[in-house]
């Protein structure tokens, strides 16, 4: 693992944005989603709801599963934290759960969804809304897709329909139309 990233602005939110790690982008450039992913990320919000990264940024508060990069994978793209990384973060995650008690959790790839719930096809969460307990705090958690680009799910079928179908899930969300639609 290398050094921690700033997780995001400060941002008081009814809804939390969680990822998987910061790339090794992210720790030079001093906030999440910062390259790649990012722009796919902030792509799909532009499209769909209609938000600014800007928008996104201000209001929605980012989170990740694990705090640093966690380096290469020598086959190739970013390496997947392991287990005792992902323990060694987990207070962090759950302090931030919380403190915000946020309403709706947007679990962004994988190792985040599986945060929340049990591991499963992306296609079997993805366009779906799911109420999850979280060390105890009831919320609402909206699965997406990882927007690395290194895996073309959501750009084929039937993961470009979920995906569409999951980001109008999001736009609808009361905790959504509150936050970032204000």
């Amino acid at each position: 693992m290398h050094k921690p990233v700033v997780v995001g602005r400060a941002v008081a939110s009814r809804v939390m944005i969680v990822g998987q790690a910061p790339g090794d982008k992210e720790p030079k450039l001093g906030r999440p989603f910062a390259w790649t992913a990012g722009k796919t990320l902030f792509k799909w919000f532009a499209g769909s709801p209609g938000w600014t990264e800007d928008q996104v940024r201000d209001r929605i508060y980012f989170a990740a599963v694990c705090r640093c990069f966690p380096g290469k994978n020598p086959a190739g793209g970013d390496r997947v934290p392991g287990l005792d990384e992902i323990e060694n973060c987990a207070q962090w995650l759950r302090a931030e759960v919380e403190l915000l008690q946020p309403e709706l959790i947007l679990a962004v790839g994988k190792l985040a969804i599986t945060q929340f719930l049990p591991p499963a096809p992306l296609s079997d969460t993805i366009g779906q809304s799911f109420r999850v307990r979280y060390h105890g705090h009831e919320v609402d958690c909206i699965p997406l897709p990882h927007p690395s680009g290194a895996s073309p799910w959501p750009r084929v079928e039937p993961g470009k329909t979920l995906l569409q179908k999951a980001l109008h899930l999001v736009a609808m969300h009361p905790a959504v139309k509150k936050s970032v639609n204000s």
